[in-house]
């Protein structure tokens, strides 16, 4: 029973993600990240709760942040693709 419950609590929150958007999936990650970070530095200093806002609201800004620059990383990469296939010269990042 134990094992159905582990299995149950691991398999929700990555189907809960199925059909979510990269952008959606990166800026929660960085929040629980975040705001796991924040709750240990929280508890170090004294505020669980405090560091896990503040760690959140940092992760969020990191998570979004990370998706910004992959989206950068694929619209250039999709470029130089179409480029290479037309047989014409990429051109340079502005």
């Amino acid at each position: 029973m134990k094992k159905l419950l582990l299995l149950a609590a691991l398999a929700v929150p990555l189907a809960a993600c199925a059909d979510m958007t990269p952008t959606q999936q990166r800026a929660l990650t960085g929040t629980a990240a975040g705001a796991g970070v924040g709750a240990v530095f929280g508890a170090i200093g004294g505020n669980a709760g405090l560091g896990a806002a503040a760690g959140a609201g940092a992760g969020l800004v990191g998570g979004l942040l990370v998706d910004r620059s992959r989206q950068a990383q694929n619209r250039a990469f999709q470029e130089g693709y179409s480029a290479g296939r037309r047989g014409a010269p990429p051109t340079p990042p502005q």
